[in-house]
């Protein structure tokens, strides 16, 4: 059996002691025994109830290639603390690149946005320490979703959250302010859809794209004809200068929704902007023609000069 393991803090060539026995990142000495001593006995063969030889010889592997060498690491407070001190720095690089991080588990998504990380990504920890080994076999896979969550948590620990490229922000930073989403609407019994929606302006107006795309992509797989999800997304494309792609939402939004505010408001500025670069007033697309690629030819200069030039109709 492959111990080989490629998700979270180990695609960064760092081997995550903490992930192998499943405990947060800022546990202490008494924390970790207490841990290993759970994991030992479930492994080792003369305490294990585990009857056939190929599950002893996978339980030998994972408890003297990954269990005791982890312990060995985070049990003397000398090494663990030089060892954390590793982890912060490295949270604080990634948390620099966060543009450039795709996470692949959904509770690692969940803990970029939280608002009570600590809280959320303790739960999660522990909740996946009651199945860890239980299912010798797929251990690897369970330490590579611990291992995403700490990468998460180191992140948010070092005081970023997914966020936006350098690129885009550069691309916008000499031009007029993009537009606010809208605010959100008032409390009531939300759907999962309407939360997906709610979570994503916020993303928006914090200037965290990534997340916020990914709510919204969430939002249109379980109701494709939203428009108003359509008008988000059409937002979220604009606030990253990619002025094609806001128009076929807006399309989308009205075709679907004659009366949605936020198309009717901004569409016509997205096509006012796009015609000027053309030489045309307006351009017309096919509902059912292919996404453009993303236009980024107009420069740093009147892109968003042109489209909030004007008097707000």
């Amino acid at each position: 059996m492959s111990l080989k393991i490629d998700g979270g803090l180990f695609k960064y060539e760092i081997i995550d002691y903490h992930a192998v026995l499943c405990v947060p990142v800022d546990a202490d000495a008494k924390e970790v025994r207490k841990r290993y001593l759970k994991i030992a006995r479930r492994l080792h063969p003369d305490s294990s109830a585990i009857a056939n030889s190929p599950e002893k010889d996978i339980a030998n592997d994972l408890l003297s290639k990954l269990v005791n060498p982890a312990y060995e690491k985070l049990s003397v407070e000398r090494n663990r603390a030089e060892y954390t001190l590793v982890l912060s720095q490295i949270g604080k690089r990634l948390a620099q690149e966060s543009a450039q991080i795709e996470l692949s588990t959904e509770a690692a998504k969940q803990l970029a946005i939280a608002p009570n990380v600590d809280l959320l990504y303790k739960n999660a920890i522990a909740k996946i320490a009651e199945t860890q080994f239980n299912q010798l076999k797929q251990v690897p896979q369970f330490i590579a979703q611990i291992s995403e969550l700490n990468l998460v948590y180191l992140m948010r620990r070092a005081g970023k959250i997914m966020t936006t490229s350098p690129v885009v922000q550069a691309a916008t930073s000499t031009t007029a302010p993009p537009p606010p989403p809208p605010p959100p609407s008032p409390p009531k019994e939300d759907s999962v859809v309407e939360q997906y929606l709610r979570r994503a302006q916020t993303l928006i107006k914090n200037n965290q794209f990534v997340p916020a795309k990914v709510e919204l992509q969430d939002a249109l797989k379980l109701e494709p004809k939203n428009s108003r999800a359509h008008s988000l997304m059409a937002i979220l494309y604009m606030r990253q200068n990619q002025l094609k792609m806001a128009r076929i939402h807006f399309d989308n939004a009205l075709k679907l929704d004659p009366h949605d505010p936020i198309a009717l408001e901004w569409k016509p500025k997205v096509d006012k902007v796009l015609g000027t670069q053309s030489g045309t007033t307006q351009v017309k697309k096919s509902a059912d023609s292919e996404d453009p690629q993303p236009d980024n030819s107009s420069g740093n200069g009147g892109l968003f000069g042109g489209l909030f030039g004007g008097k707000k109709k």
